[in-house]
């Protein structure tokens, strides 16, 4: 039952989406300050550009420092939760409310509603809503499903290449267990949704990811260490397409200068 896990033990899986974006300080122009957050919308969502950019991610991947942090994290959390995997699967796994309660996590976090849901938004956003004049040739909801396709294919490609060489098995003795695509698939999505809506819109979607994680642990499919790596790889390939956005591009901005004003070239960090 829940009341018998400790505390530290079943939280181990919930900061690890929590850890806080770095961002570099945009150029400021004259009368305006630009916004850390912003996503730009880029230009084309097509397939060609989707085959394009998802090679891309998969080269941004082991270059980007976040991904090494948040594996580093993933990987130190899933070594610190190893020696409570049997104490988590005996006291979790056979709870029937736990079970009543977690039972919709294996469809919410599976690869194919991730992925239907990401299409749909894509489908939805690139087909039936037009951008408005003067905008790129898309919109924020074609982007949206566009960048939860790119991280899903990232995930899975990468769990499902470490479960074939790791072969851990599961707890009913199957393979392969570690890491745990479910909770991968979940907080990629998070992460992707962190960018897009903003850190405060994007807690019902870390929660969301959470309550994944924790129905397979309950549902017996994977051990807490597979859960804890599974999201932290989850962060870090949704961190990876959202990070790529904006990047080497420049602005101009005025500098005042003694006797003038000097026009400064600066990259600008999104």
């Amino acid at each position: 039952m829940f009341s018998r896990l400790p505390l530290a033990v079943f939280l181990s899986i919930f900061p690890i989406a929590v850890a806080a974006q770095t961002t570099s300080q945009p150029a400021v122009t004259a009368g305006s300050v630009q916004n850390t957050n912003s996503h730009p919308t880029p230009a084309h969502t097509g397939w060609a550009t989707l085959a394009k950019d998802t090679a891309n991610d998969f080269l941004a991947f082991p270059k980007r420092k976040s991904t090494w942090v948040l594996l580093g994290i993933g990987a130190a959390a899933a070594a610190a939760a190893h020696p409570a995997d049997d104490y988590v699967e005996d006291h979790v796994g056979g709870s029937t409310t736990a079970h009543d309660v977690f039972m919709l996590g294996k469809w919410v976090g599976s690869a194919q509603v991730q992925v239907g849901t990401a299409v749909g938004l894509w489908v939805v956003g690139r087909y039936i809503f037009a951008p408005a004049a003067g905008e790129p040739q898309t919109n924020k909801l074609s982007h949206l499903g566009f960048d939860l396709i790119r991280a899903q294919i990232v995930s899975q490609v990468i769990v499902q290449g470490m479960k074939n060489a790791v072969r851990r098995d599961r707890p009913t003795g199957e393979c392969c267990a570690f890491p745990s695509g479910h909770a991968a698939t979940a907080f990629a999505a998070a992460a992707v949704l962190e960018r897009h809506l903003g850190y405060r819109a994007s807690w019902p979607a870390l929660v969301g990811a959470t309550y994944v994680a924790a129905s397979r642990l309950v549902d017996n499919r994977h051990f807490l260490s597979d859960v804890a790596f599974g999201a932290a790889l989850g962060e870090a390939a949704g961190w990876t397409i959202v990070g790529r956005h904006g990047r080497g591009e420049y602005a101009l901005h005025p500098v005042p200068v003694r006797g003038g004003i000097m026009i400064a070239l600066a990259r600008v960090e999104k």
